[in-house]
């Protein structure tokens, strides 16, 4: 029998420790955590952001916060592989819920989101979004350039995203060209993995292909990325269709080739080096999906976030 009341989403009255709710039931936040829109004693904040406005493929992204908590659930109260510690007994984490957004008035959506997360910034937690398509990033990556100047951008994904832009579009495909020209990200720090598409524009960005990918180690692949970010600030976007669409069927712009979610696992794995100041998983589209596989694999690289975090502050505390 559980130790503790089910439901530990709502019932837990701290942000550390773990939960006690069977796999099958209880409040669905990511991971159980506690639901709360207080940020104090707060070291990393789990935010959804349910939009897909932006798709030029298939939507319904807007889904994937909901799928993403759900598949969550099967990371029970146990010590998380591969870290070998119960990630929540020094990190404070919360579920914040969802940014609200007007679904009729799209325009306002980028100061929404930016607003909302420069506020949760500021209180010194760490940021993992879910999303949501990959628009959301633009405004989150914002909101932490305020706070840390030009980052260094680790991107999985299977696009480049640096399709053209004119600084208004609300469009999945062309953040990056519009975070480089606004200086928000540093190409020179920032690389690309997994890419299989081509786009007109690099911006200096280094990219690792998906053929690259397929032939190296992941620890080289892992090696690459610190060499690259050179101890930057680093900020690490996942589009979920990084990964093949054997792995990740569902998402709204699936492209063949891709690695195993394996492999990258073990890359995130081994980015112990790399000063990660905020993160995202996005692209997460639960109706093209079948039994929760993308949706697991985007909450397994959440929790790849977390646990990167939970050792941080271990050895800090030792």
């Amino acid at each position: 029998m559980p130790a503790h009341s089910i439901d530990h989403a709502f019932m837990a009255n701290r942000n550390t420790g773990r939960s006690s709710d069977p796999t099958y039931a209880g409040a669905l936040s990511f991971m159980r955590r506690r639901y709360t829109k207080s940020l104090k004693g707060t070291d990393a904040v789990v935010w959804g952001i349910p939009f897909d406005a932006a798709v030029t493929n298939r939507s319904g992204a807007r889904f994937g916060p909901q799928a993403i908590r759900r598949a969550s659930a099967i990371f029970d109260c146990d010590p998380q592989y591969p870290f070998h510690l119960d990630l929540f007994d020094q990190l404070g984490v919360i579920d914040y819920g969802d940014c609200l957004l007007d679904s009729g008035n799209h325009q306002k959506t980028p100061g929404a989101i930016e607003r909302e997360a420069s506020k949760i910034l500021k209180s010194g937690a760490f940021l993992l979004t879910l999303g949501g398509d990959h628009f959301v990033t633009w405004p989150v990556l914002k909101a932490h350039a305020a706070i840390h100047g030009p980052l260094a951008m680790v991107q999985f994904d299977a696009h480049q995203d640096t399709w053209p832009d004119d600084g208004k579009r609300i469009d999945h495909g062309s953040f990056v060209a519009r975070a480089v020209r606004e200086g928000v990200i540093d190409p020179d720090r920032s690389i690309q993995i997994g890419i299989r598409t081509h786009a007109p524009d690099t911006f200096g960005i280094k990219i690792l292909y998906g053929h690259e990918v397929e032939e190296m180690r992941a620890s080289d692949i892992a090696y690459a990325i610190a060499e690259r970010t050179g101890g930057k600030k680093t900020y690490v976007t996942f589009d979920i269709d990084c990964l093949d669409p054997a792995y990740a069927p569902g998402t709204g712009t699936p492209v063949a080739g891709g690695p195993s979610t394996a492999k990258i696992l073990s890359v995130l794995r081994q980015m112990t080096q790399i000063d990660i100041v905020g993160a995202d998983v996005v692209e997460v589209a639960p109706a093209y999906d079948h039994a929760d596989i993308t949706a697991i694999a985007g909450a397994t690289v959440a929790m790849h976030y977390l646990g990167l975090l939970a050792e941080k502050k271990a050895r800090e505390t030792a």
